[in-house]
């Protein structure tokens, strides 16, 4: 279409036209020139006077035209008629003096009705056929086409430098590549598989929780394939419209078979997939349910030979409709669950190729610093410090940038501005230390890393870090008593020096008591108990009102939970003071040093108290000398 931006401002400029029109048209129907208006008993004093040659009568005004001089026509004047007065004396003056009479009825011209009456109703489609005529230009180009409610919003990826996502731009979910390698072979040589009979699963349905990179691995598969990658997601398909989304259903499926072998991938599929009963399915929403009918009808239409793969992503699995998950559809879940810290390591790694590394970066300990977090997570990391050495106006980021990332991101901005009491800073220190002191001395704890009191803007006027060494998937009772101890650290410690407690534990005693009743209720760690568990895992806790869920125990059993609970609590909490008040110097050496620096690394705690070698179950481990 090479007159689409011709026809661009065409549109405008003739709006404009049209206005510009109207008002001229409107400013010409009215008389050439204002005449002077005059009251009404001048008028009738002229008459009397023989001054009028001709009068006009109107609707509300009188219209004259004065006599001239020689007979030649006089000046045009105005009088308004007066209201609810009959103008019988003015008729019979005029009468008596031969005034030219005549009336006239107020009328909008034949220009001006043809200009508001029909000229609009002209105007209209002609700018519709403009407005039609600029869409199919866009419509050209894959963006937009008229009347297009019912076509499918996705977005086309095809074999160019579009996508040049492969595996290698995807790290940390190995496991997931695997199960994907096989798509991939199917996609670069069909025939292989045709040859033997087999049937690649029509469908894969991505799992797994926000950022994982669900998303990148859908384009990875595309990339390296070769093949176009259709993506678009679930919630394009619903429109208020009934009907609309399985229309834009079809469409798709119609633009992937005409492009196969190629890739429909549908992110967030729960937004049309959500089951149609069940605690979910009470509120009924046709639209959706005709959209979900139709993906329904389009997986069970096509050939599997056809090389057209349906790839789909939700992190909410649970609610997915059975129809979807059965053999035939997405036959195959492909978990992509969180990195360990040796994915955490290599996704940190493929980040860190756009950016200037200096030689103190180690992304080993940066993924140590970092559990929990997904794909998105770390980007955000590498972002982070890439911005803190911009602000120290640094050519290269960091180790120190990646320290100030995570701190920015796991506790918050550093709240320069809070001025805070010697007696607070002091009772700030000495909690921190006492976290730090305890964690140190029993057997089990993670190594600690930092100590700070520096206030972060999530409400915590400190925080003591510690590194994990490697990723647990199992923990015994004995590290789960340790941690219980290090979580009272810091109350253990105000109450050692300062004889009474303040508002500074409350997370702390959050998190002991939560730990301390999955110890009893979940993992069964309670010997007055045995070896048993109360309560549901089904999440249901918000509806019975019991903790761990659907409660399945007595009020007794509930009574001796709470007891067992307590104990528990209680014995960390004796443990933690009885640590600090054995090494009250070290406690002390630790809060004066914090109070000076506000932040130690391990190595400066080290050289504070030392270390000592600690048997614990034949193990060695190191621990506060």
């Amino acid at each position: 279409m090479a007159d689409s931006p011709r026809r661009s401002w065409i549109v405008p400029l003739l709006v404009m036209v049209a206005l510009v029109a109207m008002i001229a048209l409107r400013g010409t129907s009215g008389a050439p020139s204002t005449p002077k208006t005059i009251p009404y008993s001048d008028l009738y004093a002229d008459v009397t006077a023989d001054k009028v040659a001709e009068i006009e009568i109107q609707a509300d005004t009188i219209v004259a035209k004065m006599k001239g001089p020689e007979g030649k026509p006089g000046d045009t004047v105005i009088a308004e008629r007066l209201p609810n007065v009959e103008d019988a004396a003015l008729l019979a003056a005029m009468r008596e003096h031969g005034v030219k009479v005549s009336g006239k009825t107020e009328r909008a011209s034949t220009w001006s009705t043809l200009l508001w009456g029909v000229l609009p109703f002209l105007v209209l489609p002609v700018l519709f056929w403009l407005g039609s005529g600029a869409l199919l230009a866009r419509g050209a180009s894959g963006t937009a086409k008229p009347m297009s409610f019912g076509k499918s919003k996705a977005k086309l990826h095809d074999r160019s430098a579009e996508n040049k996502c492969t595996f290698d731009d995807v790290a940390g979910v190995d496991e997931a590549k695997n199960e994907l390698l096989e798509v991939v072979r199917f996609l670069a040589e069909p025939e292989r598989y045709r040859r033997v009979g087999a049937r690649v699963p029509k469908g894969v349905l991505l799992v797994g929780p926000p950022g994982t990179g669900k998303t990148l691995l859908a384009k990875a598969v595309a990339g390296e394939s070769g093949v176009p990658f259709f993506s678009m997601s679930g919630s394009e398909f619903v429109e208020m419209f009934v009907g609309v989304g399985a229309s834009r259903v079809r469409d798709l499926f119609e633009q992937a078979k005409e492009r196969g072998p190629c890739i429909v991938f549908i992110d967030e599929l729960d937004a049309i997939g959500k089951t149609r009963s069940g605690p979910t399915g009470f509120v009924s929403n046709e639209e959706r349910e005709q959209t979900l009918n139709q993906l329904l009808v389009e997986m069970d239409g096509f050939d599997s030979g056809s090389g057209l793969v349906i790839m789909a992503a939700t992190n909410r699995p649970e609610i997915l409709d059975k129809a979807l998950l059965r053999a035939g559809r997405f036959d195959r879940q492909v978990v992509v669950d969180r990195p360990d810290v040796r994915g955490r390591q290599a996704i940190l790694e493929v980040h860190a190729r756009k950016v200037k590394l200096g030689a103190s970066v180690d992304l080993a300990v940066v993924a140590q610093r970092t559990p929990g977090m997904v794909g998105a997570d770390l980007a955000n990391v590498v972002n982070e410090a890439a911005l803190a050495s911009v602000r120290r106006g640094a050519e290269q980021v960091e180790m120190i940038d990646f320290e100030e990332a995570i701190d920015r991101l796991q506790l918050g901005l550093k709240k320069e501005k809070v001025v805070m009491s010697e007696l607070e800073k002091r009772r700030v220190a000495f909690h921190e230390a006492g976290h730090a002191i305890v964690a140190l001395s029993v057997a089990h704890a993670d190594p600690v890393h930092r100590v700070t009191i520096i206030p972060r803007s999530v409400g915590a006027l400190g925080a003591t870090l510690q590194l994990p060494t490697e990723d647990r998937y199992l923990v015994t009772r004995e590290e789960l008593r340790d941690r219980l101890a290090v979580m009272f650290g810091g109350r253990a410690a105000e109450e050692v020096v300062f004889g009474d407690v303040s508002t500074g534990a409350e997370n702390d005693l959050e998190q002991a008591t939560r730990l301390a009743r999955h110890m009893i209720c979940r993992f069964g760690m309670s010997d007055a108990l045995g070896a048993q568990t109360f309560g549901s895992a089904s999440g249901l806790a918000f509806l019975s009102g019991a903790e761990g869920g659907e409660r399945t125990h007595s009020d007794a059993t509930a009574q001796r939970i709470d007891t067992e609970v307590t104990n528990l609590l209680e014995a960390a909490h004796g443990r933690a003071r009885a640590l600090l008040a054995d090494r009250r110097r070290a406690l002390e050496s630790v809060a004066r040093e914090l109070l000076v620096k506000e932040t130690l690394e391990r190595d400066e705690l080290e050289k504070l108290v030392g270390t000592r070698e600690v048997k614990t179950n034949g193990k060695s481990v190191g621990a506060l000398a």
